[in-house]
């Protein structure tokens, strides 16, 4: 059985914010994070990585500079600003919110008198 899941629309932000509040990493890098952070549930590709952090500099949430990579590559790599771990706490908080009240539906469904 294959254990990869899609990424539930809405959180992409959220994993790559996590990803890189560990330390600053180029795109490839981001990805293979959450790939192991998630052990290997999540695969996200570049195409979906890269457009994001497009998003996170225009709003402010990430810095970049270039880097030569451990494998002497040259790439740009991703560090969050303070705004960056700003929007990773309210997009956690969010993600709780929204993960309580799933659990709070669920268990409603297995009691008989919920209306």
């Amino acid at each position: 059985m294959d254990k990869t899941a899609d990424v539930i629309q809405g959180t992409l932000d959220l994993l790559i914010l996590k990803a890189l509040s560990i330390e600053p990493t180029h795109g490839w890098g981001i990805s293979d994070r959450i790939q192991r952070m998630s052990r290997d549930v999540f695969r996200i590709g570049q195409g979906s990585i890269y457009p994001a952090l497009h998003r996170f500099d225009n709003r402010g949430w990430v810095t970049s500079y270039w880097r030569t990579t451990e494998n002497n590559r040259i790439a740009r790599y991703y560090e969050l600003t303070a705004a960056g771990r700003h929007a990773l706490s309210e997009q956690v908080a969010r993600w709780r919110s929204y993960t309580g009240a799933v659990d709070l539906v669920i268990g409603a469904a297995q009691q008989p008198n919920i209306s």
